[in-house]
């Protein structure tokens, strides 16, 4: 599947982040989530696969675009086309784009039928860390203990590991015991998983992810980590009793479960598309030149273990070509 459609998924990820950066600094966060998730939709629906949504914009298909169940691909022309779920967050941190701020970016996953998780738009409470620290962590175990089990993955003293957490009050005695453990914390003001990516590629500086944050965004970093070799272990939280309506809804009533990344993306066949809008700490954002504009996106395949970070200049007018900079 990599090979077959690698450079249209990523296309499809570029697009929706061209589209959601001209809406930035607007001030409208539904504007530039809209966009966004039109253009996925559109670009979706020229590819030859039976696409299904697992991982969406809700699973009201009369209030949201890219819903939980809703069909997307060019299948009904095309015999055997290749059925997959996806698994989409159309502007993960869309109030980044829309007031100017930092990591935003369209992300994509996809993988066999069966293969993601449908999980509730609900939160998860998360520990996420790189190649270096799998099977060294425990999400039942206090954070003082992963902290120490972090740092001597790595050969490091507490001081020297960073830890990126949701600024959310939900994850003030978390945020106030690893502070006590001796790591470093990078508050996270909107959207964990582009962070959680990071900390599974060496050189970003970034060790771990933990707290509570969205289970949509939970499985789309199964994906990724999948990919990278890294691992998330998480639970699913009921704040309030929507929430746990919701749980009830798909069948999730155990909330001491723990999910592991091979529960929450258990497919074989994995790709993951994540192109950024605005500049974030793994990749650079949008930027418009006259008659262009160049992206940064990361692409990656479980089946050949690649990881390819592309750089993409787009000319609009052809007759205008850009002055290309390292």
């Amino acid at each position: 599947m990599e090979r077959q459609f690698g450079l249209d998924f990523i296309r499809v990820t570029e697009f929706a982040a061209l589209a959601a950066a001209r809406t930035m600094g607007k001030g409208d966060e539904e504007l530039s989530d809209r966009v966004s998730t039109d253009t996925i939709r559109a670009e979706l629906n020229k590819l030859p696969i039976r696409g299904r949504v697992v991982i969406g914009e809700g699973d009201d298909a009369s209030k949201s675009r890219l819903f939980v169940g809703e069909e997307v691909g060019d299948w009904e022309k095309i015999r055997n086309a290749w059925e997959v779920d996806i698994a989409v967050d159309p502007l993960e941190n869309n109030k980044a784009v829309a007031f100017g701020g930092s990591s935003a970016a369209v992300v994509l996953a996809v993988s066999e039928r069966g293969g993601i998780l449908n999980a509730p738009d609900v939160y998860m409470d998360k520990i996420i860390v790189g190649p270096t620290a799998v099977g060294k962590v425990d999400i039942n175990a206090t954070p003082t203990a992963n902290v120490q089990a972090i740092a001597k993955a790595f050969g490091r003293d507490p001081d020297d590991i960073l830890i990126a957490i949701l600024d959310r009050e939900r994850n003030q005695p978390l945020i106030n015991e690893v502070k006590t453990a001796g790591a470093r914390i990078q508050l996270i003001r909107d959207g964990d998983l582009t962070l959680g990516i990071a900390a599974a590629i060496r050189g970003t500086g970034m060790h771990a992810v933990m707290g509570i944050g969205g289970a949509p965004e939970g499985v789309l970093a199964a994906a990724a980590l999948r990919c990278l070799g890294g691992e998330i272990q998480a639970k699913f939280m009921a704040l309030n009793p929507e929430h746990e309506k919701r749980l009830r809804q798909w069948g999730i009533t155990d909330l001491t479960r723990v999910y592991k990344t091979k529960d929450l993306v258990s497919g074989e066949q994995i790709v993951f598309a994540a192109t950024a809008v605005t500049r974030g700490d793994l990749l650079k954002g949008v930027r418009f030149f006259s008659g262009g504009a160049r992206t940064e996106s990361l692409f990656m395949g479980y089946q050949n273990r690649k990881i390819r970070f592309i750089d993409t200049v787009h000319v609009f007018e052809p007759d205008v070509m850009p002055v290309l900079v390292r």
